[in-house]
C-alpha cells in the first residue's frame, strides 16, 4: 500500500509539472497539496502520564509512536492573501493504532483545520528560492474514535521545497492543543506534493499578465514577457529589425557587409560601400554607385551615367558642349572651327568667278564647279553663317542695279542650299552699285565691280 501511495504521489508530481504554474503568490493565489499524515500523542504529555514522554520528547520516533495510514490521507487547499500571508484549510483522515506507548483499537481519526501561514522565503532568501520555510497558526476540529469532536488550537512549522517553478514538496509538523485534558493533544506531521495555480497567462509564456508587458504575445522572462523573435538579445519593441538577428549599436539590425551601415539603411546590404552612397560601392568615387555606373572604374558625372565626357576631336571642348564634336574647333566658337581671313579669301576667289547670263540672275553652267567647291568649304564650318552679297557696276539705273544684284545673290544662295548647306546658315542681299571695288570709268574697273562676294555673319 505504501508503495502504491508513493507511485501516486510521483504521478501527481509529474502531472502538476506539466501545468503552467509557479510559486504561490499574487499571480497564482490558489494552492493545493495532497499527501500523507502521521498522528503522534507521545511528545505532548508530561512525566506523570506513563503513556507519554513529555513535550517534544521523541517527536520523530516513527516506529514506536507514529500512526500512519498507508494511503493518501491529507488534502490542503489554500489561497494567497498578500505580503507572504496565506490562508488554507486542511482535511485529514487516519487510523490510530497507538496512543503513545499504549495500543489502541484502530480508532478512526478525522480532522478539519484552518490555518493562516506566513512564508519567510522572500524575506530570508533570494526571491524565488527553492527553500521556503513557513509558520502557521489556526484551529480546527478533530474526531477520534468514539470521543465527541473537540476543538484545537494549532501551531505549525513547515518547509516547502520547490522542485521547480511548478511543484514543491511540502513538509510540516503541527501541534494541536486540546484545552480539556479529556481530549487528545497530539502532533500531526504531513508530507505532500503541492502546486499553485489560478494565475492568468493569456499568451502562455509562463509570465502572468499582471507582470507581462506583452500579455498577448509570448515572450521571455528577461524582457518581462515581451518577445525577441530573432534571438539577438533586443526585444522586438526596441528592435528595428525584429525578424533578423542584429547588433545593439544598430538597434537590432545586422550589418551584413560590415561597412558600418545597418542593412535596413543600406541600399547594397551585401556589398560594402560608403555612407554617402547609402552603403553601395563607388569604385571610381564619382558619386555614381557601381551598379548604375556605366564606367565604374573611370570617374564621370551622373548626368552621363558615371562616364567621363568625350572630346572626340581633341579641341578642348567636351562633346556635350561641342557643336562640332567630330571637327576640331575653338572654345570661343563652341568647339566648331572658325573661318579665318585666309579661308574666307579662298571662298571669295572662287565665288568671284561665277558668271550670269546677260542682265539675268541665271548662273552659267561653267560656274557650277566653282560654287561646288565653295559649298564644300562652307560645310567644313558648320557653326558659321554666311552672307552672300550681290554687286553691279554703275551702268543702268540704281533701282535696276539694286534689283539685279539682289536676285543674283539669291540665286547663288539657292544653289548652295541645293548642295546641302542649311538655309539657316545662309543669307543674301543685293547692294547694287553702292560698293564698287574699282573705277566704273573703265571696262576693266566695271568688270571688277560686277561680282558676288561672301562675308561672315557674326
Amino acid at each position: 500500500m505504501i508503495r502504491n501511495t508513493s507511485l501516486l504521489l510521483v504521478f501527481i508530481a509529474l502531472f502538476a509539472g506539466s501545468l503552467n504554474v509557479s510559486a504561490q503568490d499574487e499571480n497564482n493565489p490558489w494552492y493545493i497539496s495532497i499527501g500523507v499524515n502521521a498522528v503522534d500523542t507521545y511528545p505532548v504529555g508530561d512525566d506523570n502520564r506513563p503513556l507519554t514522554g513529555g513535550f517534544l520528547n521523541e517527536m520523530y520516533n516513527v516506529d514506536d509512536h507514529w500512526n500512519i495510514l498507508p494511503s493518501i490521507s491529507t488534502l490542503y487547499v489554500g489561497r494567497y492573501i498578500g505580503s507572504g500571508f496565506s490562508f488554507g484549510v486542511r482535511g485529514s483522515l487516519n487510523k490510530i493504532e497507538k496512543l503513545g506507548d499504549a495500543p489502541a483499537n484502530d480508532l478512526a481519526y478525522y480532522s478539519l483545520d484552518g490555518m493562516f501561514s506566513y512564508s519567510f522565503r522572500d524575506v530570508l532568501f533570494e526571491q524565488g528560492s527553492w527553500f521556503d520555510p513557513y509558520l502557521g497558526l489556526g484551529g480546527g476540529y478533530t474526531f477520534v474514535g468514539d470521543q465527541p469532536s473537540f476543538g484545537t488550537a494549532n501551531g505549525t512549522i513547515g518547509l516547502k521545497i520547490w522542485l521547480s517553478d511548478a511543484i514543491n514538496l511540502n513538509l510540516s509538523t503541527t501541534y494541536k492543543h486540546a484545552f480539556e485534558d479529556r481530549y487528545t493533544k497530539h502532533m500531526q506531521h504531513t508530507a505532500g506534493i503541492g502546486f499553485s495555480f489560478g494565475g492568468t497567462d493569456t499568451d502562455g509564456d509562463g509570465i502572468y499578465d499582471d507582470k507581462d508587458e506583452c500579455p498577448d504575445t509570448p515572450g521571455l522572462k528577461e524582457f518581462n514577457g515581451c518577445p525577441d523573435t530573432d534571438g539577438d538579445g533586443i526585444k522586438d519593441s526596441e528592435d528595428e529589425c525584429p525578424d533578423v538577428a542584429g547588433l545593439p549599436e544598430y538597434n537590432g539590425c545586422p550589418d551584413t557587409d560590415g561597412d558600418g551601415i545597418p542593412d535596413n539603411k543600406d541600399a547594397c546590404p551585401d556589398v560594402a560601400g560608403p555612407a554617402e552612397t547609402n552603403g553601395c560601392p563607388d569604385a571610381d568615387g564619382d558619386g555614381v554607385i557601381d551598379s548604375e555606373d556605366e564606367c565604374p572604374n573611370e570617374a564621370g558625372p551622373a548626368e552621363n551615367d558615371g562616364c567621363p565626357y568625350e572630346d572626340q576631336d581633341n579641341d578642348g571642348v567636351l562633346d556635350k558642349d561641342d557643336e562640332c564634336p567630330t571637327v576640331p574647333g575653338t572654345v570661343a566658337n563652341n568647339g566648331c572651327p572658325e573661318v579665318t581671313v585666309e579661308i574666307l579669301e579662298e571662298i571669295n576667289v572662287q565665288v568671284r568667278t561665277v558668271l550670269f547670263d546677260l542682265n539675268k540672275a541665271t548662273i552659267r553652267a561653267e560656274s557650277y564647279e566653282a560654287l561646288n567647291a565653295v559649298a564644300e568649304t562652307m560645310n567644313e564650318y558648320p557653326n558659321t553663317r554666311f552672307l552672300i552679297e550681290g554687286h553691279t557696276d554703275s551702268q543702268g539705273s540704281d533701282a535696276y542695279n539694286l534689283k539685279l544684284s539682289d536676285e543674283r545673290a539669291a540665286s547663288v544662295k539657292d544653289y548652295l542650299i541645293k548642295q546641302g548647306l542649311p538655309a539657316t546658315r545662309l543669307s543674301s542681299e543685293g547692294f547694287g552699285e553702292s560698293k564698287p571695288v574699282a573705277t566704273n570709268a573703265t571696262a576693266a574697273g566695271r568688270q571688277q565691280n560686277r561680282r558676288v562676294e561672301i562675308s561672315l555673319i557674326e
